[in-house]
């Protein structure tokens, strides 16, 4: 029943898209344009995997639902159309209409790419989301994608995740010394100048390269997706929080001259079904997170544990140092990172009397 209304929703939202104006199409309620698209979408993630996998699927099919079969995608997963880290590339140049993945898997050709998904020690999710939605974020976040010809939307977070696993105790900073570890992004940098050695990863090789000892630690996403990975059964050690990835948003991609291609009414839909995903994902993780967490709390052979605040204030201090020097020498990282910390620095007081001050006391 709630999927029926869901799409029913999108379906009402697009027709009154589509009759903006005064005419008989309008008037019954017929769409301006019967024209069929038939799309493909790439990602990132194995096919139909959890969350991150399993939200694109959603996707299509709600799109396709809504718009009553007008407009067609097909999901493919990383590796089985493209390499799983190409995604942007694929969109961009139009092989493909539409992907999805993360950001900061770009910082390769657009450094600040990265505060679309996660900055270390950054926003949350509900922050991020109101910084997208609210604070321009989006706004920023095209002209950034704009000469790359592909049109960004956010489409799903995973929340808070935790810091990952490792193979060997971690007590102090110098324990990152010498470690072997997958983790994308800024926070890859952070740990390379902590001491250690940060390796980029598609999630589907993560568990044997943990296993056989090609890497020492990892982060994936959080327990949800890390039981599902089996990940528990590589590493003994799992540590929190995930300073890497506060509120670690996904993007939707799609190529330029597709979405000019598509009548509004369509374009309308598509945007309203990746920000329900966004909040669909957040819900699935949230609910997730919470029954993976208790299993591998119960299991004897697995440690839980906190970072030291030590390592997470030598970490900060770099994380600091790195998007100060980028700053210096890159203009569009400077633009958008003086927009996500004024409203972040805007919002932790009331995070701090409200999302935090409430939790502490769930601990009473």
């Amino acid at each position: 029943m709630k999927r029926r209304q869901f799409v029913g929703g999108l379906a009402a939202a697009a027709s009154v898209a589509a009759c903006t104006g005064e005419g008989p199409e309008c008037e019954s309620g017929a769409a301006q344009s019967s024209e069929m698209f038939e799309w493909s979408c790439v990602t990132s993630w194995p096919p139909k995997y959890p969350g991150l996998g399993i939200a694109v699927n959603n996707l299509a099919e709600r799109v396709e639902a809504a718009s009553d079969g007008r407009l067609k995608i097909k999901v493919y997963g990383g590796g089985e159309l493209v390499p799983a880290f190409e995604a942007f590339d694929a969109v961009s140049r139009g092989t493909v209409e539409m992907g999805h993945d993360a950001s900061y898997y770009h910082k390769g050709k657009i450094a600040a790419a990265q505060f679309f998904t996660a900055i270390p020690f950054g926003m949350n999710a509900a922050e991020l989301n109101g910084w997208f939605y609210y604070g321009g974020g989006i706004e920023l976040w095209r002209e950034l994608y704009a000469p790359f010809d592909i049109v960004p939307f956010p489409c799903g977070n995973t929340g808070v995740q935790m810091g990952g696993w490792f193979n060997r105790e971690i007590n102090s900073a110098k324990d990152l010394e010498g470690l072997k570890m997958r983790i994308p992004g800024l926070g890859g940098e952070v740990i390379r100048r902590a001491g250690a050695t940060p390796v980029t990863l598609p999630g589907s090789e993560i568990f044997t390269s943990l296993q056989t000892g090609a890497i020492d630690a990892t982060e994936w996403v959080g327990p949800y997706n890390d039981v599902a990975f089996g990940l528990h059964k590589a590493a003994k050690y799992y540590y929190y929080p995930g300073w890497q990835e506060p509120g670690a948003g996904l993007e939707l991609m799609v190529n330029s001259e597709a979405w000019a291609s598509l009548p509004p009414e369509l374009q309308a839909l598509v945007e309203l079904a990746a920000q329900a995903i966004t909040t669909d994902m957040l819900a699935e993780y949230t609910h997730g997170n919470a029954l993976a967490l208790q299993q591998l709390k119960d299991n004897p052979d697995i440690e839980v544990r906190p970072f030291p605040d030590d390592v997470l204030r030598v970490l900060k201090g770099h994380t600091q140092d790195i998007v100060d020097e980028q700053s210096a020498s890159d203009p569009a990282w400077k633009k958008i990172a003086e927009s996500y910390y004024a409203f972040m620095n805007k919002s932790t007081d009331n995070q701090m009397a409200t999302e935090v001050a409430f939790l502490n006391t769930r601990a009473l």
